[in-house]
């Protein structure tokens, strides 16, 4: 299948190898010129702007970073609208307001573009490993069509609904886990503050009804301090703020996110906010003042 991809980021690159590794055909566009010329080595063709892209592909992929990207390559100048025949799919895999997505998407239906909403969650090491959990809105039909083909990047692609659908299942995805994630490192801070050693206790309780896969992968870093991106909390700074827009839109009360959005506000404030979400340990640091440690 040839595929247009837009947007080869920490996420978008690691999808776009596994679609190559898979047996397709990429035509890719990314405003970094490194990324494209590491795919084109790889075997896919490079495009000059997201309309080349749109010309040359029935089925477009975008990754971008958040709302207004998308719109400016679906609907913008030089973008996938300009140029894409009737009945061109774009399947939209950023996480976005999904407020935005049914906008965009009456959008391009009028010109006879359909779009499809399918944000991924599992950060970069899923990406690269091809296990990523997308959740899926839009047309069932054009979801079915498409599955195997989403199937190349992921571990689980699920049809959550209409469009509009998969960034809701994703914004609810990420309430959870920076919930967890300031829960873990809560619990880590007090245990070490309380005189026990926050490895042992991690060990203790990982069996039972607080363990998660959120413990699994955090709790380890935490007490290491490493800090490395694999999900920045930038972007869950982004995906909190979408979400409590959409909370705000339909009048749900969101309280912990709201708090979950503050403290990673603090994190940006001390610089923090291209390290992994999993540093929102450094916020109970320091108003714990104690260092982690194993």
């Amino acid at each position: 299948m040839k595929i247009g991809f837009i947007g080869l980021g920490i996420m978008g690159k690691p999808m776009c190898i596994n679609l190559i590794k898979a047996g397709h055909e990429l035509i890719v566009y990314n405003r970094s010129q490194s990324s494209v010329d590491e795919l084109v080595f790889l075997g896919a063709k490079a495009a000059k702007n997201s309309a080349s892209v749109g010309k040359e592909c029935d089925v477009i992929i975008t990754m971008l970073p958040n709302s207004p990207n998308v719109r400016e390559v679906t609907l913008g100048e030089n973008g996938i609208s300009d140029t894409a025949k009737t009945g061109t799919v774009v399947i939209d895999m950023s996480s976005i307001d999904p407020v935005e997505s049914k906008a965009i998407g009456a959008e391009l239906k009028e010109k006879g573009i359909d779009l499809m909403d399918a944000p991924v969650s599992g950060g970069e090491p899923k990406a690269i490993d091809g296990t990523l959990s997308v959740m899926v809105g839009g047309n069932k039909a054009i979801f079915d069509r498409f599955y195997d083909m989403l199937m190349c990047m992921a571990g689980s692609v699920v049809y959550v609904g209409e469009l509009g659908a998969g960034n809701v299942a994703k914004l609810a995805n990420q309430i959870i886990v920076a919930l967890n994630i300031a829960a873990v490192a809560e619990a880590l801070t007090f245990a070490q503050k309380a005189g026990a050693s926050p490895d042992l206790v991690y060990q203790a309780i990982r069996g039972g009804l607080a363990g998660s896969t959120v413990l699994n992968a955090k709790a380890p870093l935490m007490m290491d301090h490493k800090f490395a991106p694999g999900f920045r909390v930038e972007l869950h700074i982004k995906d909190l703020n979408n979400a409590l827009n959409a909370g705000h839109a339909i009048s749900a009360a969101l309280p912990l996110t709201s708090q979950a959005m503050e403290m990673m506000q603090v994190l940006k404030a001390y610089g923090y906010e291209k390290e992994d979400h999993c540093s929102l340990v450094k916020y109970y640091e320091k108003i714990s003042d104690i260092e982690l440690e194993r």
